[in-house]
């Protein structure tokens, strides 16, 4: 266990593992798990600190004094494995999967779940009672906003033209649903309670409350159409 001077911490439960970094806060009854870094800083910090300091030889007193720290709330899981960068600010109940990686100026909205093995890459804002299940990758510039849900394998992209100077994820609006194994093109717009189907690719805005699948997605009914047969599959229903 390392855990910086400058960090304050309210909760009691710490793997012996952990490694918590700058001036990090960390709320009431969250659970650090093993192999858990918090606060790990960004290869710019790193780098500074280094050039600064020249032959120093403490590892985590170097990583320390580069970190400033992120934040996460009370209540909070973060699961075994799982690197939350400097500058990472996490709501109160918010649960992780393993090996996750959160990196910099990130926002994450409270009651969210962050699944196993995803991906979220830098200066992401996502709302509250988010569902992100496991392998989704989510690159910077993406807005989430509240209540939405990416199924398993997702992948976000936010450059039309690689390798471009320029980069805008996507916006996905409150309520929409992004099926397993979808992929969300650079810049588009999922409209308020949209529902993607899995495995399809979006080249488009896609407008409230619609419906759309196949690769590029097309709309093929409404939100209203599809609550009605998830509540029949739900019932048992054909």
């Amino acid at each position: 266990m390392y855990i910086s001077s400058r960090a304050s911490i309210l909760t009691k439960i710490i793997s012996p593992t952990a490694v918590i970094l700058g001036s990090s806060r960390i709320g009431r009854d969250t659970i650090i798990d093993d192999r858990v870094i918090i606060g790990y800083p960004t290869r710019r910090s790193l780098r500074e600190k280094v050039s600064a300091l020249g032959d120093y030889r403490d590892f985590y007193k170097v990583l320390d004094e580069a970190s400033s720290g992120s934040i996460i709330g009370s209540n909070t899981h973060i699961r075994p494995g799982s690197t939350i960068y400097e500058k990472v600010v996490i709501g109160d109940n918010v649960e992780t999967g393993h090996n996750v990686m959160i990196r910099e100026n990130t926002v994450i909205g409270s009651n969210s779940v962050i699944g196993t093995h995803t991906i979220i890459d830098g200066n992401v804002r996502i709302g509250k009672r988010v569902r992100i299940e496991t392998g989704v990758y989510i690159p910077p510039e993406t807005i989430i906003e509240d209540d939405v849900f990416l199924g398993p394998f997702v992948v976000i992209t936010n450059d039309k033209y690689p390798l471009s100077k320029r980069l805008k994820g996507p916006t996905i609006k409150r309520g929409a649903v992004i099926g397993a194994n979808s992929i969300l093109l650079p810049g588009i717009v999922i409209g308020e309670n949209a529902v993607v189907a899995a495995g399809s690719i979006v080249t488009r805005d896609v407008p409230p409350e619609t419906v759309v699948a196949g690769v590029p997605a097309k709309p093929i009914s409404n939100r209203r159409v599809y609550e009605e047969k998830k509540r029949r599959w739900e019932a048992g229903m054909k």
